[in-house]
């Protein structure tokens, strides 16, 4: 039901349901805990792919069938330990993970797409947030995310309504960094993995870090936040590491 793949620094972590939408079972949001907590750990993976089996669906959300067979299901909806809760799942990942938007990511795969720090979507990418239609509110962060996203009225528009937002107009609104053909996704995906994992991994951390935490604060501690966390790790850094870095930007340059 996952299936994880490595390459020259890059993680590719599939949500492997495609007969079910890739909808999240108890047994798949487990799996995705351990997945990023052994990522995590993998000193040679340095970028996270995450995406669906399939152009039908990124994921469908929570496993409405096993829900409805488990009298105690509806509590994965507020669920905070990451087992149960794939978007800490994947928040608890150091490393910059990229979401390859494959098919529709609705309502709980809403918010697990919005989990991740970067999304390529295919033009068959949709995306719903339909909570308030199926009658439950978003525990996984999607009600405040969204609207810092993409602005309060449009949050409202969609989440109030339950309709699907197509790929194009999500990209027009800031939701997605871009949007290819369903061909090209992973390759696109593929591409901007690598070129964050050619960044020394202690500084892919750190960097990810600095502009999580200060996007939660208001911009006056925002940029306190900055100033300590930027004093402290350039205070590490001798002239001659800064040569060595601007001599490889210029051959990298060159080389693309």
């Amino acid at each position: 039901m996952l299936l994880i793949e490595k390459a020259e620094g890059v993680a590719t972590v599939t949500l492997n349901r495609p007969e079910a939408m890739n909808a999240m079972s108890k047994a798949l949001r487990a799996a995705l805990d351990e997945a990023f907590v052994a990522l995590d750990g993998d000193d040679s993976v340095r970028a996270v792919i995450l995406t669906g089996a399939g152009e039908r669906a990124f994921t469908a959300g929570l496993d409405l069938k096993e829900l409805g067979s488990d009298p105690d299901g509806l509590g994965a909806a507020n669920a905070t330990t990451p087992a149960a809760n794939p978007v800490r799942a994947i928040q608890q990942c150091r490393k910059p993970v990229i979401g390859a938007i494959n098919g529709v990511a609705i309502t709980g795969g809403f918010e697990l797409a919005l989990a991740c720090d970067v999304l390529i979507a295919s033009t068959n990418a949709r995306f719903a947030d339909t909570h308030a239609r199926v009658g439950i509110t978003p525990g996984w962060g999607l009600s405040q995310k969204l609207s810092r996203l993409i602005g309060i009225y449009r949050a409202k528009e969609l989440s109030l309504s339950g309709n699907f937002l197509d790929a194009e107009t999500a990209c027009a609104w800031g939701l997605v960094n871009r949007v290819v053909a369903p061909d090209e996704l992973m390759a696109a995906a593929g591409r901007l993995a690598g070129e964050m994992a050619s960044i020394p991994l202690d500084m892919l951390i750190y960097y990810k870090r600095m502009i999580d935490d200060g996007f939660a604060l208001p911009l006056g501690q925002a940029l306190a936040l900055e100033h300590e966390r930027s004093s402290a790790w350039n205070a590490g850094v001798t002239p001659e590491r800064v040569e060595q870095n601007r001599l490889e930007v210029l051959a990298r340059g060159r080389r693309q």
